[in-house]
């Protein structure tokens, strides 16, 4: 083999050894693709979770906005036209209340469903609850709410016939008016679920066996309200 031949055959071999192999390239193209893709799925989470903050924020400035507020009811008046009672015991009883409900928001009206409306004395009921019409409250409105209420022939305890026979001749007697039913609440085309609706209002009447039709209140009656 001459000289020429043996330094061509050497530089071939050097080229040869100093060649990358195929085991190596793949290995750094994944390196370098490993890197973009973890960019690339940063950027994706750092977008879902601005806007999930965004939607946040914009909730919190609608609930502040919004926000419902419970309604407030009162008594504002009340009438007996029958109080009697016969054996064994039983009760008669026609009476009105009326209930002055008012709507304190001013951006979000309130629709009543299924309302009911009842007389208690000494936590027993002295009237059958009686079914209102559906009831809708604008934004800062109020209403009056004024069924007259009554049965014939209720059975009562001997303790509610004695203990108002007593508040009859004493002058003074205390009656509780609860109403109850479903509310719901609405803000332009958006609409709250259905929330039961439970009101109680203790009334304290300027009431003898002579009185038939309005009798005075002797205190303000706020309802309590509970949604």
């Amino acid at each position: 083999m001459g000289e020429g031949e043996a330094k061509a055959e050497h530089a071939a071999k050097a080229d040869h050894k100093n060649a990358p192999s195929a085991s190596s390239t793949p290995e750094s193209y994944s390196k370098e693709g490993g890197g973009g893709g973890g960019d690339a799925r940063r950027a994706i989470c750092g977008a879902i979770f601005t806007i999930l903050v965004i939607l946040g924020i914009i909730a919190l400035i609608l609930w502040l906005v919004y926000r419902p507020h419970k309604p407030r009811l009162t008594v504002v008046g009340a009438a007996i036209y029958d109080l009697n009672f016969t054996a064994p015991p039983l009760i008669s009883t026609s009476v009105q209340f009326s209930v002055l409900a008012r709507n304190p928001n001013r951006r979000v009206s309130i629709h009543y469903d299924k309302l009911s409306m009842y007389v208690t004395y000494k936590d027993q009921i002295i009237t059958p609850p009686l079914p209102l019409p559906p009831l809708r409250l604008g934004h800062k409105s109020t209403v009056v709410i004024a069924p007259v209420m009554g049965g014939n022939g209720i059975p009562v305890s001997p303790e509610v016939a004695n203990g108002l026979k007593n508040d009859e001749a004493y002058g003074v007697v205390l009656m509780r008016v609860v109403i109850f039913g479903r509310l719901r609440w609405k803000a332009g085309a958006i609409k709250t679920g259905r929330y039961g609706f439970y009101a109680t209002c203790d009334v304290w009447l300027r009431f003898n066996p002579s009185s038939n039709g309005q009798v005075p209140l002797l205190a303000p009656s706020t309802c309590k309200v509970d949604v």
